[in-house]
């Protein structure tokens, strides 16, 4: 059974492009399918983190905006980072799910329990995944991955009965 769920946010929660205004902001997109996923996940008492190399402002509105309290930005060592949340969950490796599209995210995948890229994830991380998905990078693709492991946990109905 997944307890716990990892998303990498660039190339994954978004399309990894990077929109920097005149004046310095950033843009990005998130895709409204993927939060909805997200929340009725958590809905389900199942836990999610986001681990992100970089640092934005942006995630942190949007990880407060679905409820993720566990968030992790500017990560160098995106495995040790999943092993130490873990510890702190006491959730099992084995019980975790991770999404990652590019190199830096290969330690936390294959530490995770289930792995999955997106359809447009590097090469080298989509030979190394349990899961390619069908779906591209902030186009549902989490969503894909929280559908597939809601069938996975047997979880279908409580799923849908939040909408019902």
């Amino acid at each position: 059974m997944t307890r716990l769920i990892v998303l990498d946010v660039d190339g994954c929660l978004t399309d990894g492009r990077i929109i920097y205004g005149e004046s310095g902001e950033e843009v990005k997109a998130f895709n409204v399918k993927d939060g909805l996923a997200i929340k009725s996940w958590m809905n389900l008492g199942y836990e999610c983190a986001i681990i992100t190399g970089r640092r934005s402002g942006i995630v942190k509105r949007r990880a407060d905006e679905l409820g993720i309290t566990h968030l992790y930005q500017g990560v160098r060592d995106k495995g040790a980072r999943l092993r130490t949340l873990c510890g702190d969950l006491g959730i099992s490796l084995d019980e975790t799910a991770a999404i990652g599209d590019d190199l830096n995210d290969l330690k936390m995948l294959e530490l995770a329990g289930r792995s999955f890229t997106p359809a447009d994830g590097s090469h080298f991380v989509r030979s190394r995944v349990g899961r390619v998905l069908q779906r591209r990078g902030g186009e549902a693709a989490v969503r894909e991955m929280i559908e597939i492991l809601i069938r996975g946990n047997g979880d279908e109905t409580r799923f849908l009965a939040q909408w019902q």
